[in-house]
């Protein structure tokens, strides 16, 4: 089962004790996946979608607001709806949490979100712009802050932080989805570490065996061309260690010395052996 129909399986079994917001929760759902059309003077609402979460969740709300009697016409006055309507009364959405039974009906009716595995994405795809700008204004509400792109006939309403994501989840009722996405990003980001970790760690290998190849090769061309007697002592002492331990590093280096030297007075006489060694070749 994907991400998406895991959120959607766990919100169509959300407690919504409240009348008011079963009412705005069911008011998204038609407004958002239903069609109303005309038929012999009334108006008859039809949804359009297969999912069976959404249209399991929309028979539950009819069932707890209106019992048996789910007469077309009472369940549309009962929803503040209008002919035309393309957004929810906003007095049906006035408080905190009638927003969030909304944003849930939305989630439910034309919302979906991707792997989070892959990346985070997460979308309600909208009639027109008016419904697009409802979900945009309704999620600021809570400092969600979403964007809206044409995407065919279609307003399609994304996030992309996952941060805010996490957020929605959480206004919606998701809790286990939340967590499960929480779960999800800390593995994410222990991985992000560890590779950095080990990409800094190959880099910095990379450029100590660079170095100490470079080292090595102007040891021997001082070594051909000019010879250890006319060293320094400091400097022959350095340079034969470096030669005997190619794959040592500067503070192994320092420590085969009598007396140890530090990283930095070791890489002062390499500087100074790889300065004499460019002065030879120069002349």
């Amino acid at each position: 089962m994907s991400f998406s129909a895991d959120i959607k399986e766990e919100l169509a079994k959300v407690e919504s004790p409240a009348r008011h917001c079963q009412i705005a929760e069911l008011a998204a759902i038609v407004v958002y996946a239903g069609a109303v059309k005309a038929d012999s003077g009334a108006l008859m609402v039809r949804l359009q979608s297969d999912n069976p979460h959404m249209a399991d969740r929309c028979s539950l709300l009819l069932e707890k607001l209106f019992s048996a009697n789910q007469d077309d016409e009472k369940i549309l006055q009962t929803i503040k709806y209008k002919k035309g309507d393309t957004t929810v009364d906003a007095l049906i959405i006035k408080s905190l949490c009638c927003k969030r039974a909304f944003l849930r009906g939305a989630f439910l009716s034309v919302g979906s979100m991707s792997n989070p595995e892959k990346g985070y994405h997460l979308e309600f795809v909208c009639g027109d712009i008016e419904q697009a700008e409802q979900l945009v204004e309704t999620m600021m509400v809570f400092d969600i802050r979403a964007r809206i792109v044409a995407r065919k006939k279609y307003q399609v309403v994304y996030i992309k932080e996952s941060e805010e994501i996490s957020t929605l989840l959480n206004v919606i009722g998701a809790h286990i989805s939340l967590m499960n996405l929480e779960n999800l990003r800390i593995l994410k980001d222990m991985r992000n570490a560890i590779n950095r970790k080990v990409n800094c760690e190959a880099a910095n290998i990379t450029k100590t065996v660079n170095a100490a190849t470079k080292q090595i090769e102007d040891i021997q061309y001082i070594k051909e061309h000019y010879g250890f007697d006319n060293l320094a002592e400091n400097l022959r002492q350095i340079a034969e260690l470096r030669l005997e331990y190619p794959d040592a590093t500067l503070k192994e280096l320092g420590q085969y010395l009598t007396p140890n030297v530090g990283k930095s007075g070791v890489n002062h006489r390499l500087r100074k052996l790889s300065e004499l060694a460019e002065q030879l070749r120069g002349d």
